[in-house]
């Protein structure tokens, strides 16, 4: 264990002169550039019946993705230097037309579109969206980033039938392998997923972007994500495994980047809106207005939540409002701007023992505790395309937020509320920040070659407030030390990060089908706490007997370098065989030293560091059957989690600290099927099959704590299933979706049952299943969608809180319906 923890010290600095060799290298290769024969193909594409030129058409080469796209004035070019091309223009209001080419000097093709003679069905319309992601899912290189040799998936959302009213992530994330979702509210106001033994509270072991930009509350000090954007408004959510460690930022898990719906290209206003009926008062509303004129470009969102909840005291209510506008400079360089705001308060339930939960998995001692959210999001993005080989984007970001939890907390959820003040924590977050990145198409020693140069600046001031609230029920959010100051859980920290990253990836092509991309990310970080606690212990009759104020000023300054190396190998255009291997790294976070929570108490704490590695193989037989079959690997050093502790008197006492070395492995696949083009063929239908397998083998390697060598790593069932079917005729779709997870742990000694038997944070996680039925139908502008999640009505739960909304075990919903109406225009 102890050497282990120097491993910054003494693992990484060394590293640093294979950075400065890695470097020069990588200047010399870019250096080196040799320009081969390349010849221009450029044209303007034309509406065929009005002769109006068209814009924002894309045009793609089928085995290699979007080439370019057509300006105001219609007209596009790229470079290429391949003889023969397929070229397929792509516009939803206008047909698709595909024309192969012969290319021996630079050519002109100018190309009318005809426009859709009538209302698609919903069959089709799915099948236009499936045949444009088909040619841009995540390719080697988009815009300025690269995932050559990265485990990556990407989710259209709109074709998920999931509840996207609710956010439901169990069937929004469903064609993603190996995630471990937590499931303890109807209406999704927090996204909770994990995978690979990662923990899901509040997605923080990944990286979690907005349209290429962090969200999180602070990405180092507190990279929990409080804020999810709504479901309805997204296009795409992009996921990429651990080797996202280089580009965006160090996590174990890797990159979420939701991907909002762009501003229709062809009209200056598309109104929408959503109206969603559910179980338990449940209602939502989401209206958007979209569209373009000229260069100018604009998409803006409000969405409402409220309801009852499924539980006693947990009413809710939330407002989301989200703007992006965009102004296209020259057919080279575009401005956006955007902006996010989300507000909600939320009664908490509270958490159950064992015990209560197997007496009423529905009950609720809370009245009194409150959570709200105060979240302001802003991002000012430049993207510049210096030619058709080099591309420059630039983000400015900024986060303006705060969270208060307020609440009766025992260690003992069976003890009625005592109805005095409550426990309020205040967290307050600024931060801002920019990423540059550079990509540049090059060619070295006559094989193509894509470089990636990137830089971020990263600077949190945040505050941690503990204190006493008021002694009333409703959502006070004020501290009242004034009136009880001896309260017995009382701090104030601020703590100042900043962090400066240098990274780097680069692919060479040794041949057309086989590549390899090395990369590194240079990382300084420095963080601060300075702030009080205070210690007051009172006798029995309420005197205080001990009043101590405990004053802290740390600093931690670590520089190191992440290196990862992937490899592709694409035999044809219908399979590729991939593998990766990247550091990770994980600082800890100032929640994990400053709050005082009556559960457990906090040793000090040392960084995690890891490796995670994948191989696998991804495509599609026959456009019938495509698939993702993969191992992974993960490494994980001095990891963080729950132990127990034995003290003088044999009572037993849970400690937050570094347990030790963990080694997961396992086996992630999806398979789906088309039925149709295997058995039907017609289509006016859409019918296919997926499955969705996890089967992981996790274990602690070493430890300094007794009995943990040996046991399984928490937040790991060892299988993961999700399957079902999807059917669709002309206008009418529906889903059914089978979900199996079976048994997992919540602390390292492995616990079957909490050891104090009354506050339900740690133990077994039972084995559940839950099925859910989707169902929709389109006409004309219309669109009314209904289902039922939870159709067994099993009762279960996937969570044991260690604090708010706990602690304790949180119930999942039960049975519950839901029914919306859509109108487009």
């Amino acid at each position: 264990m102890k050497k282990n923890r120097l491993t910054i010290k003494n693992g990484y600095y060394h590293s640093m002169m294979k950075l400065k060799v890695y470097n020069t290298l990588l200047v010399l290769f870019i250096a080196m550039t040799t320009v081969l024969a390349q010849n221009k193909v450029s044209g303007v594409v034309t509406d065929k019946a009005s002769n109006k030129t068209l814009a924002n058409v894309e045009i793609f080469e089928k085995s290699s993705g979007v080439l370019a796209k057509t300006n105001t004035d219609g007209y596009y070019e790229f470079t290429t230097n391949k003889k023969t091309i397929t070229l397929v223009f792509f516009s939803y209001e206008f047909q698709v037309a595909e024309i192969q080419l012969t290319i021996a000097t630079d050519t002109t093709i100018n190309q009318q579109l005809e426009a859709l003679g009538e209302q698609l069905s919903a069959v089709e319309i799915t099948a236009r969206k499936s045949k444009v992601f088909e040619l841009s899912r995540l390719k080697d290189v988009e815009e300025t980033a690269i995932y050559a040799g990265k485990k990556t998936e990407v989710i259209l959302v709109d074709q998920s039938m999931a509840n996207l009213a609710s956010n439901n992530a169990r069937q929004i994330f469903s064609q993603v392998a190996g995630l471990n979702i937590f499931q303890n509210d109807d209406a999704g106001l927090q996204l909770n997923i994990g995978g690979r033994g990662l923990d899901p509270n509040r997605t923080s072991n990944f990286n979690t972007r907005q349209n290429g930009y962090d969200i999180s509350a602070d990405v180092l000090g507190y990279p929990e994500s409080y804020y999810t954007p709504a479901s309805e408004a997204l296009e795409q959510i992009q996921v990429v495994r651990g080797a996202a460690s280089l580009q965006y930022g160090t996590q174990f898990g890797g990159l979420i980047n939701f991907k909002i719906k762009s501003p229709n290209p062809n009209k200056p206003i598309e109104f929408l809106t959503r109206n969603t009926l559910g179980s338990n008062g449940l209602y939502t509303n989401f209206t958007s207005l979209s569209g373009t004129k000229d260069k100018f470009s604009y998409y803006t969102y409000f969405n409402y939540k409220k309801g009852d909840g499924f539980r006693p005291n947990s009413e809710f209510e939330s407002k989301n409002a989200f703007i992006h506008l965009g102004y296209q400079l020259s057919d080279k360089t575009k401005l956006t701007g955007e902006l996010t705001y989300l507000r909600y308060l939320a009664q908490q339930a509270g958490g159950l023992s064992d015990a209560m939960f197997n007496e009423d998995a529905f009950q609720s001692n809370r009245l009194r505790n409150w959570f709200q959210v105060d979240w302001l999001l802003y991002n000012f993005k430049l993207a510049h395309k210096f030619s058709e080989k080099t591309n420059f984007t630039f983000n400015f970001f900024g986060l303006n937020a705060e969270r208060n939890a307020l609440g009766f907390r025992t260690n003992r959820q069976d003890i009625p509320d005592n109805f005095a003040e409550r426990d309020l924590i205040i967290g307050e977050y600024n931060n801002f920040g920019f990423e540059a990145r550079l990509l540049n198409k090059y060619k070295l020693f006559g094989k193509d070659a894509t470089g990636l140069i990137g830089t971020k600046f990263y600077k949190a001031d945040n505050t941690s407030i503990q204190g006493p609230g008021s002694d009333g029920i409703g959502p006070d959010f004020e501290l009242q030390t004034d009136d009880f100051p001896n309260y017995g859980n009382q701090s104030n920290f601020s703590n100042p990060n900043l962090n400066v990253a240098i990274f780097g990836e680069n692919i060479f092509y040794l041949n057309d089908k086989w590549s390899i991309t090395p990369g590194f990310r240079l990382e300084y970080i420095k963080t601060e706490s300075d702030g009080f606690s205070k210690r007051i212990n009172l006798d029995g009759a309420g005197n205080v007997i001990l009043n101590e104020t405990e004053f802290s000023d740390e600093l931690n300054e670590r520089s190191f370098v992440l290196f990862g190396l992937g490899t592709s190998y694409k035999p044809n255009d219908n399979l590729e065989f991939y593998a990766n291997a990247s550091q990770n790294y994980r600082s800890v976070t100032f929640s994990d030293i400053n709050l005082v929570n009556p559960n457990f108490s906090v040793r000090p704490l040392v960084d995690e560091t890891g490796l995670t590695g994948d191989f696998g193989f991804r495509g599609t037989l026959k456009e019938a059957i495509s698939f993702d079959i993969s191992a992974f690997s993960l490494f994980y050093n001095d990891r963080i989690g729950i132990t127990l502790e034995v003290q003088n008197d044999n009572s037993v006492r849970k400690v937050r600290d570094n347990i030790g070395d963990a080694f997961i492995v396992g086996l992630e696949s999806l398979i789906d099927f088309d039925l149709n083009k295997l058995f039907i063929n017609d289509s006016k239908y859409r019918f296919n099959y997926f499955i969705n397998t996890s089967v992981i083998h996790s274990e602690y390697v070493q430890s300094d704590e007794s009995g943990i060598e040996g046991n399984q790593v928490e937040f790991v069932p060892q299988l993961n299933i999700k399957t079902g079917l999807r059917f669709a005729y002309e206008n009418l779709q529906a889903s059914i979706q089978y979900t199996y997870l079976s048994e997992q742990f919540s602390d390292a000694p492995n616990s079957s049952s909490d050891p104090l038997g009354s506050s339900g944070i740690i133990g077994l996680i039972p084995s559940y299943d839950i099925l859910d039925l989707s169902l929709s139908y389109q006409y004309k502008q219309f669109k009314l969608e209904t289902g039922i999640n939870n159709v067994l009505d099993n009762t279960y739960f996937t969570r044991r809180a260690t604090g708010y909304p706990g602690p304790g075990i949180l119930p999942s919903p039960p049975r519950n319906w839901y029914t919306t109406l859509e109108i487009k225009l």
